[in-house]
Parts: C-alpha cells; sequence; structure tokens
C-alpha cells in the first residue's frame, strides 16, 4: 500500500501566474499537485489550502494555521505532509515547524523560483520530490522539518535562501543536505535531524526587531525600539557576534530596560561565541546580559526569541550561548 501524503498549499512563486499588476499566487495546490502527476506514483495524496499567499507577506498567525493542519493531519493517519509555499520565507517557516510541531509525521517544505507561466518551471520537481521525502521510510521515523529543493533535501534547523532567483536557491552552509535525489533514489548523507518541540504552534504575542549592525552604525535603532516597546531584540552582528561601540552601549541600556538581547551574525556560516572586548565587542555584550544565536540565522534567532518570550520565564535559557 502507497503511504499517504497530505500537501497544504499557502501561494508563492509555485502557485503564481503573471498578470497586469505583476504575478501573485493564483492557483491552488489541487491545480499545484496536476502539473506533479507523477507524485501519485509515490503516495496516495490529498490537498488542503491554507493560504493563497506571497511568502514575502507571511505570518505567524499562517504559521501557526500550518502547523495546526499538519497536525490534524497526523491525526488523520497520514504518513507525511508537504507544504507548497513562496521561498523568500520558507526557512522561517520550516524553522517555525520545526520548533512547535508535535505531529510524529515529516513535515517538508516546498516551492519554486520559476512560476508555472515561466520557462522551465521548477515547482513540479520539486513538489515530486518533496511527496518521495515525505514518503521515505527514514523519514517518516524520523518525523522532523525540512525543506526539498532543486534535487536536495535540507534540515529546517540548518537551511537558508542563498540565492535571490536562481533554482539552487536553498543552502545549509555548515551541514550539508541531507539527502539528494535522484531517478531512482533518495540518497541520505546523514541522518535526517528532527528535534523535540519547544511549545505549542502558538501566534506570539512578544515584539522582536532585528537591528543589524555595520560600519558607523549609530545607536538609533536600539533607541527607537526601547521607545517603541519591543520586548526583544534580535542584534545582526558583524564576525562572530560584535557591534559597533554605539550599538554595544544600546545594547546594555535595552536589557537594563529589560528588553531581551540575542546577538546573532551576518555571515553566511559559523556560530557566534562571545570573545571579544572593548563596548561592543562579545564578551562586553555578553557581560550586559546579551544571549547568543550560535548557529542560527538571525531571521531564526527571532522567531526562536518570539517564542521563547512567549511562552517562557526565562526566554535566554532557550539559547545555548547564553551565560558561557
Amino acid at each position: 500500500m502507497k503511504p499517504t501524503i497530505r500537501v497544504l498549499s499557502t501561494g508563492g512563486t509555485i502557485a503564481s501566474t503573471d498578470g497586469d499588476e505583476g504575478a501573485q499566487p493564483k492557483i491552488d495546490g489541487t491545480e499545484i499537485l496536476g502539473d506533479a502527476a507523477e507524485a501519485r506514483e509515490y503516495a496516495s495524496i490529498s490537498v488542503e489550502e491554507v493560504a493563497r499567499i506571497p511568502s514575502f507577506d507571511m505570518d505567524f498567525e499562517t504559521m501557526s494555521s500550518i502547523v495546526d493542519r499538519a497536525h490534524a493531519a497526523a491525526a488523520d493517519g497520514v504518513d507525511g505532509v508537504v507544504v507548497t509555499h513562496g521561498t523568500d520565507t520558507m526557512e522561517e517557516s520550516a524553522f517555525y515547524a520545526a520548533l512547535t510541531s508535535s505531529a510524529d509525521v515529516p513535515i517538508v517544505f516546498t516551492g519554486a523560483q520559476r512560476r508555472p507561466d515561466e520557462p522551465s518551471p521548477d515547482g513540479p520537481a520539486n513538489l515530486i520530490n518533496a511527496v518521495r521525502a515525505a514518503a521515505h521510510d527514514r523519514l517518516r521515523a524520523a518525523g522532523g522539518s525540512y525543506v526539498a529543493f532543486n534535487d536536495q533535501l535540507h534540515a529546517a534547523c540548518r537551511v537558508t535562501k542563498a540565492h535571490t532567483s536562481r533554482v539552487e536557491a536553498f543552502e545549509s552552509p555548515d551541514s550539508g543536505p541531507v539527502a539528494s535525489f535522484d531517478r531512482a533514489r533518495v540518497r541520505f548523507h546523514h541522518e535526517p535531524l528532527a528535534s523535540e518541540p519547544t511549545c505549542d504552534p502558538i501566534v506570539p504575542t512578544a515584539s522582536v526587531r532585528i537591528i543589524p549592525s555595520g560600519v558607523s552604525t549609530p545607536r538609533d535603532p536600539i533607541d527607537d525600539a526601547i521607545d517603541a516597546g519591543v520586548d526583544g531584540l534580535v542584534i545582526e552582528g558583524t564576525g562572530i557576534g560584535n557591534t559597533t561601540s554605539a550599538l554595544g552601549d544600546a545594547i546594555a541600556d535595552a536589557i537594563d530596560n529589560d528588553v531581551a538581547v540575542v546577538v546573532g551574525t551576518r555571515c553566511h556560516a559559523g556560530a557566534t561565541l562571545p570573545v571579544y572586548g572593548s563596548d561592543g565587542g562579545g564578551e562586553t555584550l555578553r557581560q550586559h546580559g546579551a544571549g547568543f544565536a550560535d548557529d542560527l540565522s538571525v531571521q531564526q534567532a527571532r522567531i526562536k526569541l518570539a517564542l521563547a518570550l512567549s511562552t517562557s520565564e526565562n526566554p535566554l535559557d532557550w539559547f545555548p550561548t547564553h551565560g558561557e
């Protein structure tokens, strides 16, 4: 008997066609699947539409709905879930699912860089491979959240969109992909990375901003955030987690105002570490009370901090390098 897969459609390029007002998602999940009919060779598939939006307009409410519908699908007895999604924020929705899904089935996100009405659309092949992954015994045993794209399978906790427009859009910079696809099989390169959820699929109540650091960056963005009453800040630091002296002084003031601060990096790969002194150095920021994103991207750290602030009395405990 074939495995059963539920496809949850949310919009994005894979569902978009061009028009006078620009490309917009106009195609439902059933039509998307119709262009990838080969997927039915690997599984019995049902389709449900969760949303029809561009992923640059994705929000926590829709992300929560995706996970809720994945839970409902698992309760219905499906073996895996595939989510069709825009690429701009696919990694964020996949990471949110990794943090919040308690479903004992894999959730595999996929999409397209080329619309169905463009030459050589990549959506059908990506969707077929996502179904192949979600139906695979090793992923079904492991569960977890993943991204299937351009003949590769990535763990949600490792993947990022690395190119704006090429079909080889996604990478896992430090670990590489979990698996790759060829015509005959899914070739696993290391074990699927599934982690225990840290909370339920809630809509965070906390407000968290990302503040970038670069040459001569002043303290104004942090002062504005404090005045606006934010609950948390993720700093897009330089190198292994450093900022300008002006931002460093402002971070100290933010922490004094009970704003939780997590320091990440603008670097594409590698982990943050509190090493350097001086006003904006990572060790100084740690001594002020900042946490560190470790190997999370700043967009992942923002999601994690928003959930932590909304559910935990000690939100920085969610960040492993805090206090080290």
